[in-house]
């Protein structure tokens, strides 16, 4: 009877698990061995299709889907690490190249339907790659669990990037509708159909998220798009007072200390105020000193030292 266990149950268990062990050591030796290619050939296709493993992983679908969700994690930082131009651009990561991103992140879901974590890292890094797969994965997540308010609220986001803004009502309406889902998700649905495009709904949407998340990726996304905002508003006061003195002396300002007393005037929103540093400029939420552009009298990121998107 012992014996029969061991070969009816035991023994197929390890085979799988040598099998499995011995194809990704055996894609790390290929990998390790193979030629330098350019950029845009540098990523091989995935050696294997997870979902194809549904069913017959004998009880370790689990232990594969955090497999892949370990590997998309890791694919794009090391893609961020590897790219030649430091400032990358978190909302538009094409210049990446990421092309497996999806498929790992499908493969994650395929094996465990239920990886909200896997769902909610698509939601926030997809659109900045492929608009429409991401709005397909976040579908995907809501047909695999329906009751989980907070997937619509992903989805609503990504149609929110897209001013798709009657779609992003309607879908944060169908999750507010769910028990026990945030007031935020009616009050989101509201603001879509009367201000989607405005930064205070921005604003609103990238604060949730950064008090809501725990992976690290999503939240660094958040408190940077918030500064983003915050700079916006800092440049369009700043611009105004340097129009205003342009109109009253008939030149742009050389320096800062001739727009001091307009800009001490200036009440930024919600109660926020400029920052100088030692040398008594401006700086935008990063640190970096603004510029002042004395041909198109305008103000101007640092290019080379701001932390914020320059395009």
């Amino acid at each position: 009877m012992a014996n029969s266990s061991v070969k009816n149950v035991i023994l197929p268990v390890v085979i799988v698990v040598i099998g499995f062990a011995a194809i990704v050591g055996l894609s790390n030796l290929i990998t390790s061995i193979r030629p330098s290619l350019p950029a845009e050939f540098s990523d091989s296709d995935l050696s294997m299709n997870g979902s194809r493993f549904k069913g017959f992983a004998l009880g370790m679908e689990g232990l594969l889907a955090d497999w892949y969700w370990m590997r998309s994690l890791q694919y794009i930082g090391n893609k961020m690490v590897l790219h030649q131009n430091a400032d990358v651009d978190l909302g538009d990561l094409r210049s990446l190249n990421p092309r497996l991103l999806y498929p790992l992140l499908s493969n994650t879901t395929d094996l465990d339907p239920h990886f909200i974590a896997a769902y909610s890292y698509g939601a926030i890094v997809l659109p900045a790659i492929d608009q429409e797969k991401a709005i397909d994965f976040a579908r995907k997540g809501i047909a695999d669990n329906p009751d989980e308010w907070r997937l619509y609220q992903h989805l609503g986001f990504i149609y929110w990037r897209l001013q798709r803004y009657d779609d992003a009502a309607q879908t944060y309406e169908r999750g507010a509708s769910i028990s026990g889902a945030s007031s935020f998700m009616t009050l989101m649905a509201a603001t879509m159909r009367s201000e989607g495009g405005s930064r205070a709904t921005a604003r609103a949407i990238y604060k949730q998220m950064l008090a809501e998340s725990t992976d690290e990726a999503v939240r660094i996304t958040a408190e940077r798009r918030l500064m983003q905002l915050d700079s916006l508003d800092q440049r369009e006061a700043i611009d105004q007072a340097l129009s205003e003195y342009k109109e009253r002396t008939g030149r742009c300002a050389n320096n800062w200390s001739e727009l001091a007393s307009s800009l001490l005037r200036t009440r930024l929103p919600n109660g926020r105020e400029f920052r100088v540093d030692l040398s008594h400029r401006v700086v935008d939420p990063t640190g970096a000193p603004y510029l002042i552009d004395k041909e198109d009298c305008r103000v101007k990121l640092d290019r080379e030292h701001t932390g914020l998107p320059v395009n």
